[in-house]
């Protein structure tokens, strides 16, 4: 029985996600060339994926002759917050509150780091 689609992105799909929200478009091979990271992906792997990509609707592609072009549908601050609402959903019975207390208790905050985070509640509570 094949696996049930992730959702979210995986660690692949976000590697290719990252290249065409850097690049805008490009086709296989030239996704393929772009990754610095190792390990290297094989061309099919990344062809295989680019299609589930496809299929959940994070990308699609155009023709030119005989090759595709893949270009981004949806913009990697949208992906993010989609990420993070799932995250939210699934951890914190859909309380953002306890994920921010739960980042700060794990790692702390810096007097900087607050100091901003102050900022940003007293724009929010302006608006």
């Amino acid at each position: 029985m094949p696996r049930k689609p992730s959702e979210t992105l995986t660690a692949a799909e976000l590697r290719i996600m990252n290249v065409l929200w850097q690049k805008g478009s490009g086709t296989v091979q030239q996704i393929l060339d772009s990754f610095t990271e190792k390990p290297a992906l094989a061309y099919n792997s990344v062809l295989t994926t680019i299609r589930v990509l496809e299929k959940k609707g994070y990308v699609q592609h155009s023709k030119d002759g005989r090759a595709h072009i893949y270009e981004v549908l949806v913009e990697q601050k949208e992906a993010t917050r989609s990420e993070i609402r799932h995250l939210v959903s699934r951890f914190f019975s859909n309380s953002h509150e306890d994920l921010v207390l739960n980042l700060l208790e794990d790692r702390g905050v810096s007097s900087e780091e607050l100091a901003r985070l102050r900022q940003m509640l007293d724009r929010s509570s302006e608006k």
